[in-house]
């Protein structure tokens, strides 16, 4: 059993789930005989040496070596637990995953009362978001409908300084969750205080759609309510601090419902709040994500292009929009592998996209969208400014420039393109230093080597019911060498579970030293049609045996020169001697 969830749920998992189907929802996929290939998600190369078969519901890359059942690579490719990955996966196929009593080993830490009270935070401030007639006219204003503040879950924290601890801090357990959800925070005195207070909120959710934390917006005076009306301190957005849960690195706000509109997504557009994240949503363009007060990071890049191929980021077209824009250019370059692409929209001087969908609509919006700036563009406008590239030192300060950030890039046609367009420009050619990590030789699959039991493994983790017809007691189990026994539990193993499938059998060695052993004999290529698998597996089988005879006649023999045997190993020798067994 893993952590809390049985052995016999994840063979049901593994047994409902298409490896094809989840990986090729984040990964596109091309037809290679009997399997699948891909450039490898998990390190840069042009030529595809990424396979998925769906005989083995195992997924391997002969270039970068990572290989694994349907949930490591969900664990990987998302950056999952195997808890999480477990959830994750059972979703996808309408399965609610069990819970059993816990092993001998330290208890994974256990944060469903920590998702429950964030919830349940989000459920008390959407009550009070009806209840305030501020936050109302406000909504009203930005032109927000009741189905939009459904879909965001958007809520009211009211003035005072105990609203969420009164109605969810009951007690001292209570009081402790919140605090490491960040829903209170603590003064000089020590006395704990809500620490969201007159603030549209609105829940950050992570990507099941779970809340993690929370934004909140101060209502500017005038804009609801009587203008005279006490206002919360702090800035005009507040995020919840770093908690157990929340990350603001690594998560975007509204990326859940993003996903939720769009079952594939081309584009995927980041922009710099809530209100223009919603503003693009409600005009019918549910492509828009905001970071969450932080400037684009590497991980934010990474999150968007595994969600969409094309991301525009969308910024005020004043210095700081710029200079933040130039932070996401510098966070995207390394991840901008062939397929990808990313784009710029700068925005008219005091407008953002609520504004300007007001005015210009949902297709002028659009519009805007289609002519944003490519970041080849950008990239080489933004290093030429206030250079004269029309001077023979302009054009080096430029190729100084633009060489270390092109090289950030991951080899294949873009990064070639690039340094082919930096030598147009200056006439200095790019000399970039490659990615190790790009040219890794890579090893095409190998038919497996020919240990017999290496042999008789890899064989049966291709065909798991061959198991059914090893008769009883297995006769190899007397060959002395290294795997024997571990042939004899997969068999075991596999005979105990019917249609158990190679990537469930090698799952039920997760947590054990054989697993990095059994999953190359799994990324090992057999050759042959099943029914030659099946008769070569046999043979092995009966070779072992025959091995285990010439062991033993072999060791009896050297015991009698020290004159050692007794009657009964005489025996057992004259036998053996007289059977003649031939090597296999």
């Amino acid at each position: 059993m893993r952590g809390r969830i049985p052995d016999s749920f994840i063979d049901e998992l593994l047994a409902r789930v298409d490896i094809v189907d989840v990986i090729e929802r984040r990964v596109p996929l091309k037809k290679a005989g009997r399997e699948w290939t891909a450039c490898c998600p998990f390190h840069n190369e042009r030529t595809p040496s990424f396979y998925v078969s769906p005989a083995k519901q195992f997924f391997h890359c002969f270039g970068c070596g990572a290989h694994g059942s349907a949930l490591k690579f969900l664990m990987d490719y998302e950056r999952l637990e195997f808890p999480d990955a477990v959830e994750e996966l059972a979703q996808s196929v309408g399965l609610t995953v069990p819970r059993e009593g816990g092993d001998d080993r330290a208890p994974r830490e256990d944060k469903t009362d920590l998702y429950a009270l964030l919830d349940a935070a989000a459920r008390w401030y959407e009550g009070e978001l009806p209840r305030s007639a501020e936050a109302q006219a406000y909504c009203r204003k930005r032109g927000l409908d009741a189905e939009t503040i459904k879909r965001f879950r958007i809520g009211w924290a009211p003035a005072g300084f105990d609203g969420v601890i009164k109605a969810l801090g009951g007690n001292d357990r209570r009081m402790q969750l919140l605090n490491e959800a960040g829903m209170v925070a603590s003064n000089e005195r020590g006395h704990r205080y809500d620490r969201f207070r007159e603030r549209l909120m609105f829940p950050i959710l992570d990507r099941r759609g779970r809340v993690i934390a929370f934004g909140g917006r101060i209502i500017p005076s005038g804009d609801g309510g009587a203008p005279d009306a006490r206002k919360s301190d702090g800035p005009k957005y507040l995020n919840s601090p770093e908690t157990p849960l929340f990350h603001k690195g690594r998560e975007l706000f509204a990326l859940w419902q993003v996903k939720q509109a769009n079952p594939s997504l081309s584009r995927i557009v980041v922009v710099e709040g809530y209100m223009d994240v919603i503003a693009m949503h409600q005009a019918g363009l549910p492509i828009a994500v905001a970071t969450l007060g932080t400037a684009t990071t590497p991980e934010h890049t990474e999150v968007l292009f595994r969600a969409a191929p094309d991301v525009v980021f969308c910024f005020d077209g004043d210095r700081a929009g710029r200079a933040a824009a130039w932070k996401a250019l510098e966070s995207a370059l390394p991840r901008l592998r062939d397929g990808r692409q990313a784009y710029f929209l700068f925005l008219p001087e005091g407008e953002d996209p609520d504004t300007l969908i007001r005015k210009e609509g949902k297709d002028g919006f659009e519009q805007r969208l289609k002519a944003a700036t490519p970041l080849s563009e950008y990239f080489f406008g933004e290093l030429a400014h206030e250079v004269d590239v029309g001077s023979l030192d302009g054009r080096a300060r430029l190729a100084e420039r633009a060489r270390p950030l092109i090289a950030r890039l991951p080899d294949g046609a873009f990064r070639d393109l690039m340094a082919q367009e930096l030598e147009k420009r200056t006439g200095a050619r790019a000399v970039l230093q490659a990615d190790p990590s790009s040219r890794r030789p890579v090893q095409r699959p190998t038919v497996v080597q020919r240990s017999l039991v290496r042999s008789a493994i890899a064989l049966l983790l291709a065909q798991p019911g061959m198991a059914d017809q090893v008769e009883r007691p297995y006769g190899f189990l007397r060959l002395d060498k290294p795997g024997v026994e571990l042939l004899a539990e997969l068999i075991d193993l596999a005979r105990s579970r019917p249609g158990i499938n190679p990537a469930m059998l090698v799952e039920h060695f997760a947590e054990r030293p054989e697993y990095a052993a059994l999953q190359k004999l799994m990324a090992a290529m057999v050759v042959g049609e099943p029914e030659a698998q099946r008769a070569e597996f046999f043979d092995a089988l009966k070779r072992m045996e025959q091995q285990a005879v010439i062991q033993r006649r072999d060791w009896l023999t050297a015991k009698s020169r020290e004159g050692a045997l007794d009657s009964a190993e005489k025996a057992e020798l004259r036998e053996l001697l007289a059977a003649r067994a031939v090597p296999g």
